[in-house]
């Protein structure tokens, strides 16, 4: 996840599948999905700050724009036999902010397009063996070949956003919510770092190398 606010890398279903959104290594033509908030047409300065979620994978960005602040989180559930999946949820923090969605579903490293459409509520993009659900309140309009959005979010409020896999021959994923996904998660890392019995003075750092270690073991 880019400070822009942009998923640049993920590869699906596995860690070593080829990337649906590359545009790290490429341009937003090989596969992006950014939500963050709309330019202010005024030309302000926004304001970005991002951290993870106490001792988890669970990342906050806040967003500070002119006429109020939101916090987009992103994190993927543990799957327990689910589908993988990137949650990414938009709450209000203050004021009303105007939030841009924009998704490029590109597989294969940025080099196939899928066919989208929408089916049971979501929006669902097809290439081969390989499919990606798009389940959210948001209303994404395609053109030409990338979907967008743009909505506003008002203090209180929460947007969810949930980016699944499944092989294209096995139909839509079992619904997700959000945020019980999230609590779960969160539970997940908790539980993890609960058996690190380092208590010197690095732990925090100690603890965050453990995490990023357990985040690229297979």
């Amino acid at each position: 996840v880019s400070r822009d606010g942009s998923v640049d890398w993920l590869c699906l279903p596995r860690f070593d599948s080829p990337a649906c959104f590359a545009a790290l290594l490429g341009t937003d033509q090989h596969g992006y999905w950014r939500i963050a908030p709309a330019p202010p047409p005024d030309g302000a300065q926004v304001q970005a700050t991002r951290r993870y979620q106490t001792d988890s994978l669970i990342l906050e960005t806040d967003w500070q724009t002119p006429t109020g602040s939101i916090r987009v989180t992103d994190f993927m559930p543990p799957r327990d036999g689910r589908p993988p999946a990137v949650v990414r949820i938009v709450e209000g923090l203050s004021g009303s902010v105007e939030v841009a969605c924009t998704l490029v579903v590109r597989f294969g490293y940025g080099q196939v397009l899928p066919w989208m459409r929408r089916t049971h509520g979501q929006l669902l993009g097809v290439a081969g063996p390989d499919a990606v659900w798009l389940a959210t309140p948001v209303a994404l309009t395609g053109h030409n070949c990338t979907h967008q959005a743009t909505f506003t979010v008002q203090a209180g409020q929460r947007v969810p956003f949930v980016f699944s896999y499944m092989p294209s021959y096995q139909g839509a994923p079992e619904p997700t919510d959000a945020d019980q996904a999230q609590a779960a998660t969160a539970r997940f890392w908790a539980d993890w770092v609960s058996r690190c019995t380092y208590q010197g003075s690095y732990r925090d750092a100690v603890v965050r190398s453990l995490i990023t270690l357990k985040a690229l073991t297979y």
